[in-house]
């Protein structure tokens, strides 16, 4: 594909005027469009509509580190973004700034290969991953102790209450960690999970207790709305649409939310497309914009969705940005190897790889802002800079592969390692031990 100039925005728009053939015309050519793109994908990925679930597409990220995010490393590393008691309550601490304490006695916090619950794509142990090593890694921050975790105190706290989590694949993970966390203190006939479409819910009886995960990558309405089959090359949002994803999570007590992954670059020309308007109404028209400026577009209506539909009472959490180790490169080693065979985490507390983008977590709280005046709080859990030493915990070639594997990559096994999501039991867990601090003990 030839690249676009910078700046460039192409646009189709369709005129305000009532003509009926020319609304159909254009409603025609954008269908078609879609159609051309759908059919594409199915041919190449059939055999995943089999499938409950599918992990996100590895991501070849560009490695152009966004203008100051050095600048916002060190504002929000700075800043008391996981700030939690060590004991009494009465002492703060910056909980994201610390180092990894290898630690076989008490960690892992569960075992993965009895959490009959855990997703396929991350269960690294089960798919032949022998070296268990990476499990074993304690986040310990500097002068204070993260709480230990209390599974029974944790499920009080959401007695009678609905937590959901929604976003991608990388939320799905936490989501699977935190009910991983729990379940093994739920009896047996006291549990279950289901699935229904974009939804999955871990539902604990005895408390009536609900912890889902609602599949909306982009927040937005958009062309990669179906959790299964959803890898499409021009990603499109819509602009104005948010009140179908948000009907499923608008009763939720307590929302966590996660929109990065889908918004980094896997090229120097992508950008995203942004529809306004309908079809129907004549109005529709079809933009092109930076991937950051969709970013603050999705937020920016989210936000307007919470100050109007969430009320004080509803506790609100937006995840930190989740690494990848695609570029070996930037850790001493060799790019075509990505992280695989990486057994030990970066000991530099202040390693930074070059896609690690912090500026959008910048830019989020910026946006979020605002709903302070109307007594709405976000949190962002700041989980980046710890996540972004472990290039030991990825799942690499030691999970569920949902599409057949070529000849090519049987023989270079380096080529399908996913360096993008996270083994459990492993880093999650210490995000989850974030967000456990805010809701059972703030």
């Amino acid at each position: 594909m030839k690249p676009e100039q910078q700046g460039a925005h192409a646009k189709m728009s369709t005129s305000s005027s009532p003509a009926v053939g020319l609304r159909a015309v254009v409603s025609f050519l954008f269908g078609l469009f879609i159609f051309v793109s759908t059919a594409s994908l199915l041919m190449d990925r059939g055999r995943e509509s089999q499938v409950q679930l599918a992990v996100e597409h590895r991501h070849l990220e560009v490695r152009v580190a966004a203008a100051g995010n050095r600048e916002s490393q060190v504002r929000w590393t700075g800043e008391l973004m996981g700030e939690a008691a060590s004991g009494s309550g009465e002492k703060e601490c910056d909980l994201s700034v610390g180092r990894w304490v290898y630690d076989n006695t008490s960690q892992p916090l569960y075992s993965g290969r009895n959490c009959s619950f855990i997703l396929d794509e991350v269960a690294c142990e089960k798919y032949g991953q022998n070296d268990t090593k990476y499990q074993h890694w304690r986040w310990q921050p500097d002068g204070c102790d993260l709480q230990r975790f209390n599974a029974t105190k944790l499920l009080e706290k959401l007695r009678n209450k609905r937590m959901v989590f929604v976003g991608d694949s990388i939320n799905r993970n936490q989501w699977s960690s935190l009910v991983c966390m729990v379940e093994s203190s739920i009896p047996e006939g006291l549990k279950m999970r289901e699935y229904n479409g974009s939804l999955i819910s871990f539902k604990a009886f005895e408390y009536n207790a609900t912890i889902d995960f609602y599949w909306s990558p982009l927040i937005l309405e958009s062309n990669s709305d179906n959790p299964i089959i959803h890898r499409v090359e021009y990603r499109i949002i819509r602009a104005e649409k948010i009140e179908k994803h948000a009907s499923a999570w608008s009763n939720a007590d307590i929302l966590v939310f996660n929109s990065y992954l889908w918004w980094r670059k896997q090229r120097a020309d992508m950008r995203m497309k942004v529809m306004y308007g309908t079809f129907e109404d004549g109005d529709a028209k079809l933009d092109e914009v930076e991937m950051v400026e969709g970013f603050e577009i999705a937020l920016k209506k989210l936000t307007g969705w919470l100050e109007t539909n969430i009320a004080n009472k509803t506790k609100i959490y937006f995840a930190g940005s989740s690494p990848t180790h695609t570029w070996a490169s930037d850790w001493g080693g060799d790019d075509s190897n990505k992280c695989l065979n990486e057994t030990e985490p970066i000991p530099d507390a202040g390693y930074k790889g070059a896609t690690t983008d912090y500026s959008m977590m910048d830019k989020a709280g910026e946006i979020f802002r605002p709903l302070e005046k109307k007594g709405i709080h976000v949190q962002i859990l700041n989980f980046t800079q710890l996540s972004d030493n472990r290039i030991d915990a990825h799942p690499t070639i030691f999970r569920r592969q949902f599409a057949p594997l070529t000849a090519e990559q049987i023989a270079n096994p380096s080529s399908y390692a996913d360096c993008t999501h996270w083994c459990l039991p492993g880093v999650p867990d210490v995000w989850n031990l974030f967000l456990y601090s805010y809701l059972v003990h703030k």
